[in-house]
């Protein structure tokens, strides 16, 4: 009985190995494309309802519907579910599987978002949006991931990146919703338009395949061979060859590696992400704040903010390009090192076109990092088995940071002046470039189950 078992466990090693060679040699067809639309259209909607909160937050203070104080606890438990959502999307994704993660966070945050819109008051606008907020965070780290196990190795940089400047299309997206809509349609529209969406897209993701990744590493090797079939035909059927694999790397023996330093991996995840999101978010959302604290009127400042804004887009599509030409580590460390020497000198000026053209700049810095560190690098820090669990962890103390740094720049800007700010946020930077350039590993074209 025992030798029956050894026996048939051997045969399932040598299936699996089999596969993960075949899964590694997979290029892009329409399965692939199907996916990444599907999964880049719900970072979009994550994006958008992330910068929605802010727009509606101030029409619901305008108009008397809320009050400073729930309209800070709005927010916070905006963040707050984000945190729990990242958290709940590694149990979910690792153990119970990739299909069913990203199912169930579109139908909490659709369902919720939508009966949101139709609120009595501001504490069931609050209730649902920490639920809402639960179904969104699980989607960052969802999203991300899908691609990452769907996507050919050599250009899986690439086609991450790609995924973040789609998303970070929906910051200039949703404020000129916010703006053109909510006048005329109240702020209940923009719930409407986020939930039924989200809905929608739940409907178009149900028939989306089981990532064959997963599937090996639980054992499930009749389920990932069907799938991973089902694409060889598609590039067989459109006339794509396999790709090319280097044969010299044994991908069992990097992934032990990458399992021995999961600690290690785990802290630089934390520390790149954390640094990443309170840098950006501490910029983007308080620059007019900072710009009119550096003697700049308040209605130029809104303009200077979206000169500077389009730095989202210009600087995840620059991360694109460049994750899979010169580096994961390259890339990060760059644009972090950048990010803080751009933070000191912008902190100093108070011509009005050099502060734009500065915070322009420092945008693009931010939005690399976005695309390179949250887009590719912490999913590629781990394995198939736990790789949801540790880009959640990362992505869930990120938020958990965000959600106490109004306070702590509010308390900043009340004892000192904005070049505190800027100095703050220059440290994070070069701390998280110092974690990265010693403690990282480069994932770049690594071929890891």
């Amino acid at each position: 009985m025992e030798e029956a078992i050894n026996s048939q466990n051997i045969q399932d090693d040598k299936k699996a190995r089999q596969l993960k060679i075949r899964m590694n040699q997979i290029q892009p067809t329409t399965t692939f494309y199907k996916i990444f639309v599907l999964v880049s259209a719900g970072m979009f909607l994550d994006a958008i309802d992330v910068y929605l909160a802010s727009g509606v937050s101030s029409y619901l203070l305008e108009t008397n519907w809320s009050t400073l104080k729930l309209n800070s606890i709005f927010l916070a438990v905006g963040f707050f579910g984000l945190f729990l959502g990242s958290v709940f999307a590694g149990v979910v994704g690792d153990f119970f599987g990739r299909k069913k993660a990203y199912q169930l966070n579109l139908i909490v945050f659709g369902s919720f978002t939508l009966i949101g819109s139709f609120a009595p008051n501001m504490y069931f606008l609050i209730v649902c949006r920490l639920i809402a907020s639960i179904g969104l965070g699980t989607e960052i780290v969802t999203g991300y991931a899908m691609i990452n196990e769907f996507a050919p190795v050599k250009s899986r940089g690439k086609w991450c990146a790609l995924t973040s400047f789609i998303a970070n299309c929906g910051a200039p997206i949703t404020m000129l919703m916010c703006t053109l809509l909510i006048p005329h349609f109240t702020w209940r529209i923009m719930f409407i338009i986020s939930g039924i969406s989200a809905l929608i897209l739940w409907y178009f993701r149900r028939k989306l395949p089981e990532s064959p990744r997963w599937s090996i590493a639980h054992g499930r090797i009749e389920e990932a061979q069907g799938v991973i079939n089902e694409i060889e035909n598609e590039m067989k059927d459109e006339g794509v060859g396999k790709a090319q694999i280097n044969s010299k790397i044994n991908s069992a023996e990097v992934a032990d590696e990458i399992n021995s330093h999961f600690g290690r991996n785990l802290l630089v995840a934390i520390f790149a992400v954390s640094a990443t999101i309170v840098c950006q978010y501490t910029f983007t959302s308080w620059v007019p704040t900072l710009l009119v604290k550096q003697g700049i009127n308040i209605v130029s400042s809104l303009g200077f903010t979206t000169v500077m804004m389009m730095g989202a887009p210009a600087g995840a599509f620059l991360g694109s390009q460049l994750v899979d030409r010169i580096g994961r580590k390259p890339t990060i460390v760059t644009a972090f090192i950048l990010a803080a020497i751009l933070g000191i000198i912008y902190s100093r000026q108070t011509d009005p076109t050099i502060v734009m053209a500065l915070g322009f700049l420092l945008t693009t810095c931010f939005y690399v990092l976005m695309a390179s560190v949250v887009g590719v690098y912490v999913s590629e820090l781990f394995t198939t088995k736990y790789r949801f669990r540790g880009a959640g962890i990362a992505n869930g103390i990120s938020k958990l940071i965000t959600v106490g740094m109004p306070i702590g720049v509010a308390w900043l800007l009340s004892i000192s002046n904005t070049t505190m700010i800027f100095t703050v946020i220059s440290s994070f930077a070069v701390i998280a470039a110092i974690i990265v350039y010693f403690f990282g590993p480069e994932t770049n074209n690594q071929e890891v189950d």
